[in-house]
């Protein structure tokens, strides 16, 4: 298989009678694609940003954005409050959250020994979503509205295929914890949250932070309290595709 990959810049392109069948494109920018008279027949698209606010993805003319969000709010009850805006919403949002993940831990517990490392596709484990979310908490909690000075726990999981910038990778550990250890972390970071929320006010929440990844963009507590709810929840949508696929493979 051929591989385009950085530097390569192929903006403003044109592919006419291009045989992409089975091609797959990973952290690539296809904003703003106009495609014509394709066969686009049993295409996978996962697009965690298509539900920023103006953003759209027309097929045959019509926007697909508001029936996919419609669907995801249909299948992962409690998603649809992510964006609230007032404490009482927000401490709703995180109890239906933890109430989804504390079924879905209870879901890989009965499956398999060992399910909890398996990586589908390349993608990342149960274990290391949990490991990442933990690393997502330490960032947007700790760091960006607490301010914490050394906020990360070493069992986080760094997405570094999106770079580096705003944190020291010596911090984490450079073998597997088990998972034992990695569900008591990510407790600890539930219960960060959980805490955080019980007292915060109106007033706190629209008080000024540094973005972790860019330190002289302002944001508002809210809006880092609004990206862990979306890490949250893209993640578990993630863990759910891959252990459907584990399942539907032990079955085969």
């Amino acid at each position: 298989m051929a591989d385009f990959s950085q530097p390569d810049d192929r903006r403003g392109a044109e592919f006419v009678d291009v045989n992409l069948r089975g091609a797959r494109f990973v952290r690539s920018d296809l904003s703003g694609a106009v495609m014509r008279g394709v066969d686009v027949s049993g295409a996978d698209i996962d697009a965690p940003w298509l539900f920023d606010g103006g953003n759209f993805l027309r097929v045959n003319g019509v926007d697909v954005v508001p029936f996919v969000e419609a669907e995801l709010n249909r299948r992962f009850p409690g998603r649809a409050e992510r964006r609230a805006g007032d404490p009482d919403g927000l401490r709703a949002a995180w109890a239906a959250l933890e109430r989804t993940w504390s079924a879905t831990l209870e879901r890989v517990a009965a499956m398999p020994a060992g399910t909890v490392d398996i990586s589908v596709d390349g993608e990342w484990s149960f274990a290391q979503t949990l490991r990442h979310l933990v690393m997502a908490t330490d960032t947007w909690l700790r760091k960006a509205i607490l301010e914490v000075e050394q906020p990360y726990h070493p069992i986080g999981q760094p997405n570094v295929e999106y770079g580096t910038d705003g944190y020291d990778l010596s911090v984490f550990a450079s073998a597997a914890p088990s998972y034992e250890e990695v569900l008591d972390a990510r407790a600890g970071r539930q219960a960060m949250v959980r805490a955080y929320l019980a007292t915060v006010s109106q007033d706190q929440l629209s008080l000024a932070r540094r973005n972790p990844w860019a330190p002289g963009q302002p944001e508002a507590v809210l809006s880092c309290l609004h990206t862990i709810l979306d890490e949250e929840w893209e993640h578990h949508r993630y863990a759910i595709r891959d252990l459907e696929a584990i399942e539907a493979e032990s079955h085969l």
